[in-house]
């Protein structure tokens, strides 16, 4: 049985003389949402809001900018495609480290920004310079990119995942830090309310991008089409940095680390120290902490907190004489909070990898009739079939069906990465199959040797995966940042943030690797691989089939995981909120 960790504290009532609800356009009440037109809440989301707007569309069309105007084949292109957003989604875990232990959340953010723009004026030049790119004189007689526009345009890829590394572990939480109020008796309710709607808000933003951003570019040509996102992040700047004296800014207060390593290296030093009990006085923590002893998970870091001898380990501040040789119960549950949740969290990997695959059903779109009510659909608009189920599915979850649920409490956060992990599943074998009869269809019409031949097949087909993939999104993306933020103290809920980025970035990086095994392997002896560059004469369906193993095995994974991980309420409350804290940053 766990023991209480906690001891009563009293909390100082601090005004709040910025943030709150009025940095946000809505926020959850009782029963409705209410609309604030705080100029700082405009602020606030009009950086998150365009941002969304002029990246995402990048990414969802970059596939088709690396085939048409770089000629790199499908394979490639989208292993180029998974390396840039995992390098786009491993950057953010360093932006997070930063900002919660050096510069905090606003520098962090407004770093990003700028060296996003950068990025997007550098990849607007690639468009506008044609020496930038390799020439083209007919479908026969395609040069190869050279180093140096290869160099010109990962220079740009390059910028902009730099500064996705400010921008994505920061703004959820630098968000939150402006409504989150521990006073305020709605705050839990609140909190959760906003993890749903924040992503509403930032669904709406990627659906504009996805569905007017990529059809522009498509439609208009590259110039235009990355011209309008150079505009958008442009104004997200101004307006971001026009609200700096509205927000609350919290200071980072140490360096994480130097704890960690520390922590570490003191329970290292006591190894042959037995555990004194639970309940005991020998544990070290500061006079002014709640946590005065620690959990019972991860034990052996226990060690690290054990107050050996009162006269020869504290000084006359009452502080470690040495800090490598004893720490405070609240530095081990910290370190012990990030080793906790790495088991659940490597199973987003996996689920990462699969959500990743879009770009492959990009090509496949583009062999289908994309012809949907008389309008010639591109084939990357498809993929706004995610974002809006994903939008739809948090608007009935928290306003009709959350209201069912005995207190209006819902699923639990588990609950929703395991829901989200099986319809992920489902979702890949439903790709599988269409991919099968596509290809099928294809065969019968003599498109075996033409990979741009179209068949007489709705792309509308696509749709179904497409749907289900934005409702293992809206399951698990969300559960997941829901999760490592109610398990992390509110100092380290960037990097809580950057673990959801951080997951994705490997599951690209594995995605890729996945790519290149399959494309050379099956591509022995002279066969025609599975991710041949003719979509017709490979077989994409093996590939997906391959993938639903791979899910199926992931979420047997993520049971056992769950199951081994136990209670979530372990620590209710950590040492300090923001709005008790000693340093606000004002500046």
């Amino acid at each position: 049985m766990e023991m209480p960790i906690e001891q009563k504290k009293a909390t100082p009532k601090v005004e709040r003389k910025k943030g709150g609800f009025r940095t946000m356009p809505f926020i959850i009440g009782d029963d409705d949402a209410f609309l604030y037109h705080g100029y700082d809440s405009e602020l606030v989301l009009a950086n998150e809001t365009f941002e969304k707007v002029a990246n995402v569309g990048l990414h969802v069309n970059m596939i088709l900018y690396l085939l048409q105007e770089y000629n790199f084949d499908p394979a490639t292109a989208a292993i180029i495609v998974f390396l840039w957003n995992a390098i786009s989604n491993f950057i953010p875990m360093f932006g997070a480290f930063l900002s919660d232990s050096w510069l905090g959340r606003f520098r962090v953010i407004a770093l990003g920004t700028i060296i996003d723009l950068v990025g997007l004026v550098v990849l607007w030049l690639t468009a506008i310079i044609r020496r930038a790119r390799p020439e083209c004189h007919n479908e026969e007689a395609c040069a190869k990119p050279t180093s140096f526009q290869l160099l010109f345009l990962f220079s740009a890829l390059a910028l902009m995942a730099l500064g996705a590394g400010g921008i994505r572990p920061c703004t959820l939480a630098f968000t939150a830090d402006q409504i989150r109020n521990p006073e305020n008796p709605q705050n839990e309710r609140t909190m959760k309310s906003f993890f749903n709607w924040y992503y509403v808000s930032v669904g709406v933003s990627v659906s504009i991008s996805v569905i007017f951003i990529v059809y522009i570019q498509v439609k208009a040509g590259w110039v235009i089409g990355f011209g309008i996102p150079v505009g958008l992040m442009t104004f997200s700047t101004l307006m971001f940095f026009l609200g700096s004296s509205l927000y609350i800014k919290v200071k980072p207060n140490k360096s994480l680390l130097t704890s960690f390593a520390q922590v570490i290296a003191a329970a290292w030093k006591n190894r042959h120290l037995s555990l004194p009990p639970t309940n005991s006085d020998a544990w070290y923590f500061h006079n002014d902490s709640i946590l005065v002893q620690p959990t019972d998970k991860v034990r052996f870091l226990n060690k690290a907190c054990i107050l050996k001898n009162k006269e020869k380990d504290l000084d006359s501040d009452g502080m470690p004489t040495d800090p490598w040789s004893m720490c405070t119960v609240r530095q081990v549950e910290e370190l012990k909070a990030i080793i906790k949740v790495l088991p659940i969290w490597s199973t987003g990997i996996i689920f990462a990898t699969t959500i990743s695959q879009q770009s492959f059903s990009v090509v496949q779109a583009g062999t289908m009739n994309r012809e949907v009510f008389h309008m010639d659909i591109p084939s990357t608009n498809f993929s706004a079939c995610i974002i809006l189920t994903l939008t739809l599915w948090v608007a009935i979850y928290d306003r009709i069906l959350l209201p069912l649920f005995p207190k209006g409490r819902g699923l639990s956060v588990k609950q929703r990465l395991g829901f989200g992990i099986a319809i992920s599943c489902l979702a890949t074998a439903v790709a599988a199959w269409v991919e099968r009869k596509r290809r099928d269809e294809a065969i019968r019409e003599g498109f075996i040797d033409n990979p741009k031949g179209v068949v007489n097949m709705s792309a509308v087909w696509l749709v179904p995966q497409y749907c289900l993939y934005g409702l293992a999104e809206g399951l698990n993306i969300i559960g997941q940042i829901e999760f490592y933020y109610s398990q992390f103290p509110k100092a380290m809920s960037s990097i809580a943030v950057s673990l959801c980025t951080f997951g994705f970035g490997v599951g690209n990086l594995v995605g890729s690797l996945i790519v290149k095994v399959v494309k050379d392997g099956t591509g022995k002896g002279g066969k025609a691989s599975w991710l041949a560059s003719n979509i017709n004469m490979g077989h994409y369906d093996y590939y997906y089939a391959l993938l639903l193993v791979l899910n199926l095995a992931n979420l047997l994974c993520f049971l056992a995981f769950s199951v081994a991980y136990g209670s979530t309420q372990d620590i209710k409350n950590w040492d300090q909120d923001f709005t008790s804290e000693k340093e606000i940053d004002d500046k």
